[in-house]
């Protein structure tokens, strides 16, 4: 029997255009179990899982870790239709490792194996399972920010009890952290002042509502620059985001 990683090997193969001749040619399996697993998925049938959250069958394994998630969706995350399943995949910058590994974890925590891809300027983080749409009800056709979104009731229960996980999942997607300085005078003298800033840019106004909510949660105050900017540039509010969330790196 094939293990699952050659098994999802050979699918993100077929993803990139190849044929089902070329991409059994190179681990050498017949073509008919590629095409098996294209459409049938690619786990073996005695473990293949049919329960999620939605369905009623299974509960949220560690719902801190789903805010999280969560968050890295709604930032730089897509769900996408893969043959006869669907495939959950958070883009993250190749320079930020961290970020790699945390996005992982939280995909796997579930029972689910997630693999890599390299991509142009970053690495794709992604997971094939049929219940990621179940849940990820903001998933549609289009991006996010020419949609109307809503979260459900148990979504926001989850974020409500984890919102410096959801915080995680958002800043370290689409935010960044950053000095601004500014000159003074002081006794007739310019000085030069320096102050840390988090800021989170999305063009979803439902997206950057959810932001703010969560941040009125922890307690850290905020301010919209822009139309798709919020803004922590208090010195307690930076020192507290950066406590919850940890460094983007």
């Amino acid at each position: 029997m094939y293990s699952e990683e050659v098994r999802r090997t050979a699918l993100d193969l077929l993803e990139t255009g190849r044929s089902l001749s070329s991409v059994s040619l190179e681990p050498g399996i017949s073509r008919f179990a590629i095409r098996e697993w294209r459409d049938r998925g690619v786990e073996p049938k005695h473990q293949r899982r049919t329960a999620c959250f939605m369905c009623g069958i299974a509960g949220v394994a560690a719902p801190s870790a789903y805010a999280a998630l969560l968050g890295y969706y709604l930032g730089d995350g897509c769900i996408s239709r893969a043959a006869r399943t669907f495939v959950l995949r958070v883009s993250c910058d190749q320079r930020l490792p961290g970020i790699i590994d945390d996005v992982t974890g939280l995909m796997e925590l579930g029972g689910h194996r997630a693999g890599r891809v390299q991509a142009p300027g970053c690495i794709v983080v992604q997971s094939y399972w049929n219940h990621w749409p179940c849940l990820f009800p903001q998933h549609g056709p289009g991006r996010k920010d020419l949609r109307t979104l809503a979260m459900t009731i148990w979504q926001r229960e989850i974020v409500e009890m984890y919102p410096a996980d959801f915080l995680r999942g958002l800043f370290h997607s689409d935010g960044s952290r950053f000095t601004n300085w500014t000159r003074r005078p002081v006794a007739g003298v310019m000085k030069r002042y320096e102050y840390p800033r988090w800021q989170f840019t999305n063009n979803s106004v439902e997206i950057r509502t959810w932001c703010c909510e969560a941040l009125d949660l922890v307690g850290v105050p905020w301010r919209q620059s822009n139309w798709k900017t919020i803004s922590v540039s208090t010195r307690t509010g930076v020192a507290r985001l950066d406590d919850l969330i940890g460094p983007k790196c």
